[in-house]
This record gives C-alpha cells, structure tokens and sequence, in this order.
C-alpha cells in the first residue's frame, strides 16, 4: 500500500530509466517475474491419467482410466465401469484416493501474486528510481515483502513436494488394493500407466529457484537502505 501511496504522491517525477533492469536489483527482479510465470504454468497447467487393465466375468483385458488435472482433487477422479451390463455387476463407482488442492492451490496462488508484484515494483524500478533511491520507506517495504515472499516459497515448495510424493503414490500401483471391485470374485486389475509427472518435478525446481532468488534480492534490498549504512557505522565503531 506504502509502495502505491508514495508513488502516487510523486506522479509529476514519473522518468523512465530502463539502466535500471541492468543493475543486479532489477535484474534478478526481471528473473523472479520470469520464474514465477514458470512456477505457475509447471504445476498449474499439468493433466494426466492413471490406466488399468481389468478382468472380470464377461469382460476381459479392458482397460479403464481415470483423469486428474490441478489443483488435484483426486478423489474425484472416477475410473469408468470396464462394461456397465458386464463383470456380472460387481463393479461400482471406483475413485482415486487423496485431495491435494490446498497445497498444489498454495503454491500457485503464491506465484500468481509474485508475478503481479513484480510487475508493479519493476515499473518503480523504471519509473521512479530517482524516488526509490531519495525515500527510505520505498526500500524497507520492498526489503519487508522480499524476506516475507521469500519465506512463502520456501513453505509452499517444501508443502508442495510432500503433496506431489503424496499425488505419485496415490496415482501409482499401490491404488489397486483400495479398489473394493478389484476384489470381486472373478475380477483382477491390474496397474499400467500413470502419466509422467516430469513437469511436476520442475515446478519443485522452479520453488526452490524462487526461494534463491527472493533471498538473495532482499540482500540485494538491504543493501540500498540506510539499515546497511547504519550497521556498518556500529559493527565498525570501536
């Protein structure tokens, strides 16, 4: 709100400077905007399905899917009856188990609104640097969300790679045995497939990228405020 108040306040001084974006503060800015679009579209844009194949009387080697997409509420993804007249009608409605929304949600949100404060605080940067540099109090709200934002994508990472080792189980082969048709007489499932979750991994990566680049940018902003100066001046004095 600080970062608006002021700048409206000083909208006469607008004065485009794109040498910012080569200096380190602007740079690495232009990398967290950039990483935050990948976070999002890694985990946000992935679907897949998991495949069996299912025996039962009347019905053999049919194989049936059932298809889960983010936020990944897997229990509602529904495997399809191998033959609804079929398998002497001892199949029933057949789910994943698991709802991982809130994490999967969480990291996206997160990366959503890193992408827009980016946005805002690169036209600061190009716009208003002359103001940036002269108030302090731009500076310390800029030091204050970076530390913050760099805390919620460490916690939304590590929240995320626990709910996507969760997601690979509970698509994996281990799902069979809580199929309660699969246990019917005369019906046997068996595991083939489960999409590749490849892009999932490399949303991780691009977290633990992002909690890199907003830690190492809030040094980056320490260093343009007086908090810096005023350190020095006492870990320098006898």
């Amino acid at each position: 709100w600080s970062w608006f108040m002021l700048v409206s306040s000083r909208m006469a001084g607008f004065s485009v400077d794109f040498s910012v974006l080569l200096e380190p503060l602007g740079f690495v800015k232009i990398l967290e905007w950039i990483f935050a679009i990948f976070a999002f579209a890694t985990c946000g844009g992935f679907q897949g399905e998991t495949t069996l194949l299912v025996s039962c009387e009347g019905v053999a080697n049919k194989t049936v899917t059932a298809a889960f997409a983010y936020p990944f509420r897997l229990n509602t993804a529904e495997f399809s009856a191998p033959d609804p007249k079929a398998c002497a009608g001892t199949w029933t409605d057949a789910h994943l188990m698991g709802n991982f929304s809130s994490s999967a949600q969480f990291f996206v949100t997160l990366a959503a609104l890193v992408f827009l404060y980016c946005i805002a605080a690169l036209v600061v940067y190009i716009g208003y640097d002359h103001v940036y540099q002269q108030n302090n109090k731009l500076p310390l709200t800029d030091l204050s969300i970076s530390v913050l934002t760099a805390f919620l994508w460490l916690v939304s990472t590590l929240v995320w790679a626990k709910a996507l080792a969760d997601i690979k189980v509970s698509t994996g082969p281990s799902i069979i045995p809580g199929i309660e048709s699969c246990k019917a007489p005369g019906t046997t499932c068996h595991f083939v497939s489960v999409s590749r979750m490849g892009i999932l991994n490399v949303s991780v990566v691009f977290g633990l990228l992002n909690v890199a680049l907003w830690g190492g940018n809030a040094w980056l902003v320490y260093k343009d405020t007086k908090l810096h100066n005023q350190w020095n001046r006492i870990s320098e004095s006898p």
